[in-house]
């Protein structure tokens, strides 16, 4: 379990997570929407310590790593995590195999040997094979999502995040994705978290949604809770979400 108390980030001038709390479960997908500029990057940030935050609390298998200025710590908690940034962030120099296996080699104890066969093996939950020769720019942008999305897998984390996963993708690259999120918890059994403006997206994938405004979850509950929120801006997001697919 993530548990995450009274959460405060500020950058300067500006409050972005303001006394967040919340508990993610192991198993389910946690989704945490708003429009953009909200925070929501800088809270799955946060969450893995990419950025530290300015108080509370951000407790981890029951370790907390919100203060913590020990490298090794933080090194030893993010080999639970698979990051899914919102780029990809392929190593355009590399091929898929060295892209993939990247994490095998630094996170992991595990023989340079096995590592292909570990690459053909995530690669092949994604969707591909036969690409390990190739380098990204050889890939189309679905191509290179499942690519990233198997550099995430490779060191079997216990929990995913997922940073704007759908951002400047067509509809059906979007629905290909949709679908690798879903997937990868369902075949892995993995604590997934993602943070997203595309309301819909998060309403069709996720055990419970997290609205992120004025630096506060203002809603949070289930699909159906969500779509039956008399919260103001909750209603508001909805509304624009909707009319935006028209």
């Amino acid at each position: 379990m993530i548990e995450i108390k009274n959460l405060v980030k500020n950058f300067p001038g500006r409050r972005v997570i303001d006394g967040i709390s919340a508990e993610i479960h192991d198993g389910e997908l946690f989704s945490v929407i708003g429009p953009s500029g909200t925070g929501k990057s800088t809270f799955i940030k946060c969450l893995i310590r990419l950025l530290k935050p300015e108080s509370g609390q951000i407790i981890v298998d029951g370790q907390d790593i919100a203060a913590t200025s020990s490298e090794f710590t933080l090194a030893r908690v993010r080999r639970s995590f698979g990051y899914l940034f919102q780029e990809g962030a392929l190593f355009d120099s590399l091929t898929v195999l060295e892209n993939v296996a990247f994490g095998l080699k630094y996170l992991t104890d595990i023989p340079k040997s096995e590592f292909p066969r570990i690459v053909r093996e995530k690669l092949a939950l994604v969707g591909l094979k036969d690409v390990e020769h190739l380098k990204p720019a050889e890939l189309s942008v679905g191509m290179k999502k499942r690519v990233s999305l198997a550099r995430s897998i490779a060191a079997e984390p216990k929990y995913m995040l997922y940073d704007e996963p759908t951002t400047g993708l067509d509809p059906v690259t979007t629905g290909m994705v949709k679908d690798l999120i879903t997937d990868m918890r369902a075949k892995l059994k993995i604590t997934s978290i993602v943070v997203t403006h595309d309301l819909n997206l998060a309403l069709e994938i996720s055990s419970r949604v997290a609205m992120l405004n004025g630096g506060k979850f203002v809603e949070v509950g289930d699909p159906a809770h969500f779509r039956r929120s008399e919260n103001a801006a909750v209603k508001e997001f909805m509304e624009i979400s909707h009319l935006s697919r028209k």
